[in-house]
């Protein structure tokens, strides 16, 4: 089995903080990045559905043969709700994103600043031990 380290001083708490950040820093990134890109195609694909229904709106009106098309706008309509759902959602999921990367880069520079001005950490250059 392996050992578990002890972490006694807070100067050891706060490195394993940071690095736990700087670990998760590219994924959170990356995760938010995603978030943004569907949020964009949920909007572009709600334009369409709003598109798509005014058109067979359209063409129900202009028809000769009574053809019922509400049943399908009705679909249209129901999707394009769920599609705002979804969007909001992932607004409030990427909001609350950004405000916790915000206040863990916050927490990180302050501890950090607070451990430089008491001259317990050194910044080391990563090539060296």
């Amino acid at each position: 089995m392996a050992a578990l380290a002890v972490v006694d001083t807070p100067s050891e708490r706060d490195a394993i903080g940071e690095g736990i950040f700087e670990l998760l820093k590219p994924a959170v990134q990356q995760l938010d990045l995603h978030v943004h890109s569907v949020r964009e195609s949920q909007v572009e694909l709600r334009e369409h559905i709003d598109n798509l229904a005014t058109e067979l709106c359209r063409i129900n009106e202009h028809q000769k043969v009574a053809l019922d098309l509400d049943p399908y706008v009705k679909k249209l309509l129901n999707a394009r709700r769920r599609v705002v759902l979804v969007n909001n959602i992932l607004q409030n999921a990427q909001e609350r994103l950004r405000r916790l990367n915000h206040s863990v880069a916050k927490e990180t520079a302050r501890r950090k600043t607070m451990l430089e001005t008491s001259g317990a950490f050194t910044p080391r250059s990563p090539s060296k031990p």
